[in-house]
């Protein structure tokens, strides 16, 4: 993880994201789950992209979510060992808090299982 880091994550997305501007794309959305939704929440801190999904949110702090600027959806579960519920409805009072976007946060009851960890399981282990 440290030779790609979320910090390498974002910038290798900004490429991407310029690329889609020099085609005349307008709107960008970024949606990743676990280490790729702290990517979006990042990319969500600045105007790169104009709005953003996070399922399964990994472990994205309070002071990352005092940054973000643009709508954003967080999607988690209520057995998550690494951003549980209280995590999240923390994250959704801060976000509610900020009048100029909107903002979502859902806690669902359960994700596919994966042992105890709580995690979404791979399609391809799904479909054995």
């Amino acid at each position: 993880m440290k030779a790609h880091n979320t910090d390498k994550g974002c910038e290798d997305a900004k490429h991407v994201i310029a690329a889609l501007k020099s085609k005349g794309v307008s709107a960008i959305g970024a949606a990743g789950f676990c280490w790729g939704g702290m990517v979006v929440v990042k990319l969500a801190s600045s105007t790169d992209i104009q709005a953003g999904v996070v399922l399964h949110p990994g472990r994205i702090t309070e002071d990352e979510i005092d940054y973000v600027k643009v709508p954003i959806a967080l999607l988690g579960a209520e057995i998550d060992h690494s951003s549980p519920p209280e995590r999240l409805k923390k994250f959704g009072e801060k976000l509610s808090a900020k009048s100029e976007f909107d903002s979502f946060v859902k806690i669902f009851l359960a994700w596919l299982m994966d042992g105890q960890r709580g995690t979404t399981l791979r399609m391809n282990r799904l479909s054995r």
